[in-house]
């Protein structure tokens, strides 16, 4: 279980701390930097826009990975390249023409991802698994944090990894997000996945390091 990324969720950082709280979660050996923006519309809750994510993304050397749990993200995907968003990745939800979107983010120059809401069926991203960089399977409803893992969505981490495989397309990211602990990390690797969202069992932890070496070890 090698080339496991572990992506903290500044969702659960202090906002108070936040460039101090990034540091510490780069110093402690997270992989990538994963920033979830929330528009009160698609989910329940308002996070921040492109400009906290300019005021940050200079300030670390750890990969961005923005989710957009927007509508209408396409209108907002120049900005977030623009602030230093590296992997975009949108709401299958949230679009109606998903391949065009797929291709706008690609075209802005950044790599490109499509969420799965725990209710939505592996097959709504099967059209479209041969052009994007990452798949996120939710394993909570988006909109808050420190919800509790959802076991039902682990068969399709494995449905999508297998598809992927038939297609030839291994460099695929399946990613995890929600409920991401030590508890829960093995059994979405052994069914596929290779990056891992982890949010309030990081920032949540007095001990940042210890609480990823945590779940790198549960991997072993």
């Amino acid at each position: 279980m090698h080339n496991i990324k572990i992506a903290p969720s500044i969702l659960s950082a202090d906002f108070g701390h936040l460039l101090d709280e990034i540091k510490e979660v780069e110093r402690s050996g997270a992989d990538w930097l994963h920033v979830d923006v929330m528009d009160g519309h698609f989910v329940p809750n308002i996070t921040f826009g492109a400009p906290v994510l300019q005021a940050v993304s200079s300030h670390t050397g750890l990969f961005i990975d923005v989710h957009l749990m927007i509508e209408n993200p396409e209108q907002y995907v120049a900005d977030f390249v623009k602030a230093g968003a590296q992997m975009i990745t949108v709401h299958a939800e949230a679009c109606t023409h998903l391949h065009r979107v797929i291709h706008l983010i690609k075209e802005h120059g950044a790599k490109a991802g499509v969420a799965l809401n725990p209710a939505t069926p592996a097959s709504a991203i099967r059209e479209v698994l041969e052009d994007i960089d990452m798949v996120l399977v939710m394993t909570v409803n988006p909109g808050f944090g420190g919800q509790s893992f959802i076991p039902r969505t682990v068969h399709k981490i494995r449905e999508i990894r297998q598809w992927a495989n038939e297609m030839g397309h291994t460099a695929l990211h399946i990613e995890v997000d929600g409920g991401i602990a030590a508890s829960t990390a093995r059994q979405v690797v052994e069914a596929g996945a290779d990056v891992l969202v982890a949010g309030s069992a990081v920032f949540g932890a007095p001990d940042r390091a210890a609480a990823i070496r945590s779940i790198r070890d549960s991997l072993v």
